[in-house]
């Protein structure tokens, strides 16, 4: 099969496209999908270029993806969930990350129906950021209804879905995000009308000065400024959680990533330095009377089946801002290279992994 993958770690300039065997159904739960669209998130291209390389010792040539949607191409013995055909949608776990590829195999836990009303690009580009984004909310101590809550890059590939579910899954009374200049129009069209209460252009005005102090339940950092932002914070019953400051040594050790069949374990040194630091910013924000914690996503059939749900009943909307065919490889590198920046971004990136000819073909 044809698959996107690096013979060593590298920037999205060196991705490749190359032949790699078809996975192989293994295990009786196994499902193989036929990979028709896949989407590029942050962790893809940081971890292919060696984010953590000093805590987990990667195979290569290194397989991308977490988030695909395609048909299931073939089952095992022991699936009851899925039949050969069905359209589906997933966010693979470590041991099965390969998502830019023809194929893929995962158990079928992990997996869900595609949303029917979605087209398999758009599909792609909501496992891993709307169940990180969902994830997050539930975080929360207590109930969101009629609190404020702040998402930073509302227009990112993480944020665009955490406006909508705090808006209209757990119903926050006011929800503020930032955008820079030329992409305020676009946060109504793009998410609604009444998602957003407040947006912030953040070249022009500074957040802290924009939202009153002391007046936000949950911040859901997606741009690592989780300590910039603690004044802003609600004493004593607020939460911050973030995805985009570093995690402490003890949840990189049991977060998904780590879950591998060799059982990888962090260096005692390693693991010390993050807990370190953790434990600063932890005791920062308790000084404000702010709980902070960083956050994994779990990966999970259940929230898929969920968001599924959200989708279906006009309560969460993708955007796709770009889509790159995977046979194009220097389109691909290019769309890539922008979520690797973290500038100039709209939306979700989406790798078309099937050419529109063979999309109805098993």
């Amino acid at each position: 099969m044809q698959s996107i993958n690096i013979p060593s770690y590298c920037k999205p300039s060196e991705y490749r496209v190359s032949e790699l065997p078809r996975p192989e159904i293994t295990d009786s739960t196994d499902v193989l999908i036929k990979v028709h669209a896949a989407s590029v998130n942050p962790i893809d291209v940081k971890k292919a270029d060696g984010v953590l390389k000093l805590a987990l010792k990667d195979p290569f040539p290194y397989q991308i993806g977490y988030d695909c949607a395609g048909t299931v191409a073939e089952i095992g013995s022991g699936v009851t969930r899925f039949q050969v055909g069905d359209e589906v949608y997933v966010r693979l776990p470590e041991s099965h990350r390969g998502a830019w590829s023809e194929y893929a195999k995962c158990p079928e836990e992990f997996i869900a129906l595609k949303p029917p009303s979605l087209s398999f690009e758009d599909a792609a580009a909501i496992p891993l950021a709307a169940a990180t984004a969902l994830q997050a909310l539930r975080k929360y101590n207590g109930d969101l209804t009629g609190k404020t809550v702040f998402v930073p890059a509302g227009l990112g590939g993480t944020g665009l879905y955490a406006c909508q579910l705090a808006k209209h899954v757990f119903h926050a009374g006011k929800v503020i995000t930032t955008v820079s200049t030329s992409k305020i129009p676009k946060v109504e069209e793009l998410l609604g009308k009444g998602t957003v209460d407040q947006t912030i252009d953040y070249k022009t005005t500074e957040p802290k000065d924009a939202i009153p102090h002391g007046s936000v339940d949950f911040l859901f950092d997606t741009v690592g400024l989780a300590m910039e932002y603690l004044c802003l914070m609600r004493p004593k019953t607020s939460r911050i959680v973030s995805i985009s400051t570093l995690p402490s040594g003890d949840t990189l050790q049991e977060s998904s990533l780590m879950r591998l069949p060799h059982r990888p374990t962090l260096s005692f040194p390693y693991k010390v330095g993050l807990n370190l630091l953790d434990t600063t910013r932890r005791l920062r924000a308790c000084r404000y009377g702010v709980e902070y914690s960083y956050m994994f996503l779990e990966p999970s059939g259940a929230d898929l089946d969920l968001l599924r749900g959200y989708v279906e009943q006009g309560q969460l909307k993708t955007v796709v801002g770009t889509a790159a065919n995977m046979w194009e490889v220097e389109a691909v590198q290019r769309a890539c290279q922008v979520v690797y920046s973290n500038q100039g971004g709209l939306g979700k990136v989406v790798i078309r992994i099937t050419r529109s000819d063979e999309s109805g073909q098993n």
